[in-house]
């Protein structure tokens, strides 16, 4: 949120040349889409400055997955709920990308784009769609989120992994069908000890909903850590994913132990 692919590929600079060293069989490609919400500095949070048109000329360009929307909520009376506007056209981008450049073997995502990757990681999983299609239909505004149209056909296999940094779930009943049943994707998540702007909470919230989550905690705050246990940690993750065998029934499986939080001392890291 309120940054852009080429923003991220500036900041992933490190795992990606991680990665290649790393990986030396393996032909190593990162794509970087934009989100297609076009954002104004107003709409950036803590933003105290001059009126939106005001301000255009002079700022970065700053897009997002979708926008946050806080609604009445129907049934409970004083309370507000929340509405993700935008996110049907965020997974058109997205399937748009797959289309173009894929398929891929795995998504990373940070902070809004984190928790767009865990979504997109789970909307890939086989019966996922027969989830959204067995609930029940309704016509307000919090009504559950309808699986994409653009991911119906899409030419992509199930994810190999997610790498997640600073996500969140993404909140309240309408969004139920992403996590229910629980991501089977492997993910490794990275949060911030210090992050100020994804509370802990939430993104416990959405390790909560993936099964055999990895979890690393950096001593840093909200951003990408690039130094090298970290870098160690994720490239370590990717490749025991790209490692493993797939079993008669389909699914891939590996003798590593998951489901556990670490820090990064304790880690067994692959250098």
């Amino acid at each position: 949120y309120t940054q852009s692919g080429p923003l991220f590929h500036s900041k992933t600079r490190a795992l990606h040349k991680a990665l290649t060293k790393a990986l030396p069989t393996h032909s190593i490609h990162l794509s970087y889409p934009t989100g297609p919400i076009h954002l104004n500095p107003s709409d950036i949070p803590g933003y105290d400055g001059p009126s939106a048109t005001e301000a255009e000329g002079d700022a970065e360009p700053a897009y997002g997955w979708w926008r946050r929307k806080d609604v009445p909520h129907p049934s409970k009376h004083g309370e507000s709920a929340i509405v993700y506007t935008g996110l049907q056209e965020g997974f058109a981008r997205i399937a748009n990308t797959v289309t173009q450049e894929g398929p891929f073997d795995g998504v990373i995502g940070f902070s809004q784009g984190a928790c767009a990757a865990a979504m997109v990681a789970s909307l890939l999983e086989p019966g996922r769609r027969d989830t959204f299609a067995s609930s029940p239909p309704e016509k307000d505004e919090l009504a559950l989120e309808p699986f994409p149209a653009s991911f119906i056909s899409l030419d992509q296999p199930p994810l190999k992994f997610a790498l997640i940094y600073s996500g969140f779930i993404a909140p309240g009943s309408r969004h139920v069908n992403f996590y229910t049943p629980r991501v089977k994707t492997p993910t490794l998540h990275f949060l911030g000890a210090l992050d100020g702007v994804v509370e802990e909470g939430r993104s416990q919230g959405l390790i909560d909903v993936c099964e055999g989550p990895k979890v690393v905690t950096h001593p840093g705050g909200h951003f990408l850590p690039s130094q090298r246990p970290w870098l160690d940690a994720a490239v370590g993750f990717i490749r025991e994913c790209l490692e493993q065998v797939t079993t008669g029934d389909g699914r891939e499986q590996d003798g590593g132990t998951k489901g556990k939080e670490e820090n990064v001392e304790d880690m067994d890291l692959p250098f």
